[in-house]
């Protein structure tokens, strides 16, 4: 009761039904405004294939930030780490001599298995 079908349900009052037409015509544009917006909104949601470029080109940004991150850290792993930790190797089959041994004909016996299976 008190509702308009007209109105999509919307309760009328003297306020309403007193409304200048130029205000109802502004109130229409906006509300067509409105809709136009959400179904350009829509149509964006449902476009697969702009989805799916848009998805290709996050994943690829995100690639390329971390390929930089990588790069930087890679430059910053200098040669003096790099001769430090074979030095510190070394320094660990000078102390222990038999593990390292043990390793070597391991490795040296596989390499002539291999050899000799072909």
């Amino acid at each position: 009761m008190g509702q308009d079908a007209r109105t999509g349900g919307a309760h009328v009052t003297y306020e309403s039904a007193a409304r200048e037409p130029s205000q109802i015509r502004r109130d229409i544009e906006s509300t067509r405004e409105d809709l136009g917006q959400t179904v350009e909104a829509l149509a964006e949601k449902t476009d697969v294939k702009r989805q799916t470029q848009r998805k290709i080109a996050e994943v690829k940004q995100t690639v390329e930030d971390k390929r930089t991150e990588l790069m930087g850290k890679a430059r910053s792993a200098t040669p003096d780490r790099a001769g430090s930790a074979a030095g510190s190797f070394q320094q660990k089959a000078r102390e222990n001599p038999v593990p390292v041994a043990i390793a070597g004909a391991f490795a040296a016996g596989v390499l002539v298995g291999r050899i000799v299976k072909r």
